[in-house]
């Protein structure tokens, strides 16, 4: 399978920003070919970069404003073939069965086994994935940056990132691995950077997408955390900037994966 992706930027800064970006395709091995390109440009000049590696094959890409500026960003790939699957460690197997900010799985435990009750590996992924679909309501701007899971639940209603929440953290609370991947969805509309979750059952990471909106096959990684708080594509470290304009496109080349929400899928 062949992915082509790409995302536009513009955003205005205050003095003394310095500002980490995740909008780059992860680069785990095993891809038959891997071709991107990343400007970031303001006043006219480039912008220096710093690539710092994350988690799972993630990057940042870091910068720093001493004056008020306007920066523009154009990042594009086109990858080919599917990464090889990831492990999990002994301190990932610790680390994303913790709760966290925005997935309180100590608080929804009484809720996780009076719904699932003994279920485990794919049965309890595809039982959460159905019931959190079928429970909230997906509404653009509907939610705040501050909630989590547990707020989700009781509004009913969400982002992609609301509905990655609450499956990881009902999954981590029947003791399940879970974290949260930001990607981009080819078929997704309409089109942004897309959140999902993913659990370790079976010796894998397998993905599971509550809003049903993409199909899993085509997605291609960005950066994994703990929840979205690891996952932000901009992010400001001092200063402050505001986004002023964004454009994500996403397309296969060929026709697009038929989505089965009851298959097992492994990011790829």
């Amino acid at each position: 399978m062949e992915r082509t992706v790409t995302a536009h930027l513009v955003f205005k800064t205050a003095a003394n920003t310095k500002v980490a970006m995740a909008v780059a395709a992860a680069r785990n091995d095993g891809y038959s070919s891997f071709a991107e390109s990343l400007s970031v440009s303001s006043g006219g000049g480039e912008v220096p970069l710093t690539e710092v590696a994350d988690h799972h094959g993630g990057r940042l890409h870091y910068m720093e404003f001493t004056d008020p500026a306007e920066v523009t960003v154009h990042y594009s790939a086109t990858v080919s073939g599917r990464a090889q699957p990831e492990e999990a460690t002994l301190a990932d197997r610790i680390r994303y069965v913790r709760p966290s900010r925005y997935a309180e799985s100590d608080r929804l435990l009484p809720t996780a086994y009076a719904e699932f009750g003994q279920l485990r590996d794919g049965a309890l992924l595809t039982a959460v994935r159905n019931w959190v679909h079928g429970e909230l309501r997906y509404l653009s701007g509907s939610s705040r940056g501050t909630d989590g899971a547990v707020e989700t639940l009781l509004s009913r209603r969400g982002v992609c990132r609301d509905f990655a929440h609450l499956a990881i953290a009902l999954l981590r609370s029947k003791d399940i691995p879970a974290r949260l991947a930001a990607v981009y969805a080819p078929g997704l509309y309409p089109m942004d950077f897309h959140a999902v979750a993913e659990a370790f059952v079976a010796g894998a990471w397998h993905v599971i997408d509550p809003t049903g909106l993409a199909p899993r096959e085509s997605m291609l990684r960005i950066t994994a955390g703990r929840d979205s708080a690891d996952t932000a594509f901009l992010s400001t470290i001092g200063g402050s900037l505001t986004l002023s304009r964004m454009q994500v496109t996403a397309v296969v080349n060929g026709v697009l994966p038929v989505e089965d929400p009851d298959r097992l899928q492994v990011l790829g």
